[in-house]
């Protein structure tokens, strides 16, 4: 009987955060992207034990997910917004923790995360009466302002499964105000509790067979422009190139972040990963060489890729209708030790991504699980077509209302119980024997990523060509340096993973007068920091360059860059 073989990959990342000279946490993400989206998640999988899905956490991520465990169990938290939450005194915390409580307290969806709770509005308009916010008038906030403050941030921060499902929280809320030190502690500590039951729970999905865990190259670099930055030219042959030519020694910088991630994911998950989704699913015929010879089984990308390799391969030919080219699996020619690649149905992605947050929950599972019986029926007798809906775990919910619970609960609940629809994993499509035959040949990949099909995200304008240059001068150097006698080997050690948080994507991502100047501000510094940091354990003096900043982002955007439409 024929069906529909629908893959749900949920990819979870953050960039690395920590300052590895001062070891804090500059950013509090990680720690409330766990509370909210990584706990929901997988309750929401937990709820469903029919639904299957491939959860894919990039090693950075996982981490800093182990250095809060090892926070929390320790009690040395290096994260101030945590440090503030569970200290006992306000009232003479220093006018730069205070400002930092006011800087980071309302950044939220305003209409998801602040509005649907009075008190934390209330909160936020008395904080708004403040025209100029100087400090002397941010003194006139009392301890217990900040407190009540601190709380409720974190409230709305907390998973939907956990508001509903915990009795301490119910209780914080419906008391609304006027918190004392020890809910804060309370809270505190559930949020260790949380942080640390998250990596079992995975595991535990995992071992049941209800989920696949699949990778990412370690730190989250673009590996086809490590590799190659005249890959960008595959998708765009006039795209303006840095200054260098290419990152230096960047094949075997790939394979290094590769060969860690697969070592750190078969230690925490007691398997190695039959697939990796590269960086912003980001492919090239070099990369998937390096994927074979690590016995990767399968990668993916964006449509926007199968497109451009299509366009590429048969120049002379229209291109046909998608469901006749989308829903399979393909190689490409040529390859020795070939990955399946699989490409994501962009439409479909980019609607729970961008456009299901304005719809009723159940409306718009509805509306997905037709559009999916709509591409069965347009599809051959023949054929078992297999969708791929990949996109972000986390940042998508934000801009949902109670963090997508409706959404994700009626979208689990149509699946388990869909006549020809079923959700599968890349690596049980790949192993059962029937779907051999469905695997077409690609005669050649044109180099892209899951945002229009380019790399113009991340290199080709002037400010993401200048950081990529910052980068090549600075991996020049430590090149010099550990061919020399100047380091030892702990020290080496240090400078290797400093200049690998460096070499991240999410950096240049951030770059560009398109995404709001706040948050390009923190992100631009953060860049700046390592590489002022792997010149210090270098024990080279820190060019002048570094110190000035690379972009200022648009001021008047305020909308949240972390997610990309893909066309």
């Amino acid at each position: 009987m024929k069906q529909l073989n629908l893959v749900l990959l949920w990819h979870m990342h953050q960039p690395d955060y920590r300052d590895y000279v001062t070891k804090e946490f500059v950013l509090p993400w990680v720690y409330l992207h766990a509370i909210k989206d990584y706990t929901d998640m997988a309750y929401h999988l937990e709820m469903h034990p029919q639904t299957k899905a491939i959860i894919n956490f990039v090693p950075i991520l996982l981490d800093q997910l182990e250095d809060f465990t090892e926070q929390f169990s320790s009690g040395k938290i290096r994260n101030p917004l945590l440090r503030l939450l569970a200290t006992s005194d306000l009232e003479h915390i220093t006018m730069q923790d205070r400002l930092y409580v006011f800087d980071s307290c309302f950044l939220s969806n305003h209409e998801t995360m602040l509005q649907p709770y009075p008190t934390y509005k209330r909160l936020h308009d008395l904080y708004q009466l403040f025209n100029r916010h100087s400090e002397s008038e941010l003194a006139y906030f009392s301890s217990q302002y900040l407190a009540d403050l601190l709380v409720w941030y974190h409230l709305a921060w907390m998973g939907e499964s956990v508001r509903r499902n915990n009795e301490f929280v119910m209780k914080l809320m419906a008391k609304g105000k006027e918190f004392s030190h020890q809910d804060r502690l309370q809270l505190f500590d559930l949020i260790g509790e949380l942080i640390q039951n998250l990596i079992p729970r995975y595991r535990k999905l995992a071992e049941s067979g209800q989920i696949e865990l699949s990778t990412t190259p370690h730190y989250h670099p673009l590996a086809p422009l490590l590799i190659d930055f005249t890959s960008a030219r595959d998708s765009q042959p006039d795209v303006t190139l840095p200054e260098h030519h290419q990152y230096p020694g960047g094949r075997s910088r790939v394979a290094f972040h590769l060969s860690s991630a697969i070592t750190h994911h078969t230690q925490r998950f007691n398997e190695q990963p039959h697939g990796v989704w590269p960086a912003e699913g980001a492919l090239s015929i070099a990369l998937l060489k390096i994927l074979a010879e690590q016995n990767c089984h399968w990668s993916a990308s964006g449509e926007g890729v199968l497109v451009n390799s299509l366009c590429a391969s048969y120049p002379d030919n229209p291109l046909p209708e998608r469901n006749q080219y989308l829903y399979r699996p393909y190689y490409v020619s040529g390859e020795t030790k070939p990955v399946v690649c699989f490409f994501r149905d962009d439409q479909l992605s980019d609607l729970i991504g961008f456009e299901y947050a304005r719809w009723f929950g159940r409306d718009a599972a509805e509306n997905f699980i037709q559009s999916l019986e709509r591409i069965y029926h347009s599809t051959s007798a023949e054929e078992n077509p297999v969708v791929s809906v990949i996109l972000d775990g986390e940042n998508a919910w934000e801009a949902y209302p109670y963090n997508g619970y409706y959404f994700l609960e009626d979208l689990y609940s149509l699946l388990d119980n869909h006549p020809f629809i079923r959700t599968t994993t890349y690596r049980d499509y790949i192993a059962d024997t029937h779907n051999k035959d469905s695997i077409a040949t690609l005669p050649t990949l044109a180099a892209g990523s899951w945002v229009y099909g380019t790399f113009s995200t991340w290199i080709g304008d002037k400010e993401k060509n200048h950081a990529w240059d910052m980068l090549c001068a600075a991996k020049n150097s430590y090149d010099l340096v550990m061919q020399s006698d100047r380091l030892n080997d702990e020290e080496k050690v240090q400078a290797s993973r400093q200049l690998a948080s460096c070499e991240s994507s999410d950096w240049f991502w951030w770059f560009g007068d398109y995404n709001p100047a706040h948050s390009v501000a923190s992100f631009d510094q953060l860049f700046r920091q390592n590489l002022m940091n792997l010149y210090r354990l270098l024990k080279l003096p820190i060019p002048s360059a570094v110190f000035e900043s690379i972009s200022k982002g648009n001021r008047y955007n305020e909308e949240s860059g972390a997610m990309r439409r893909s066309s």
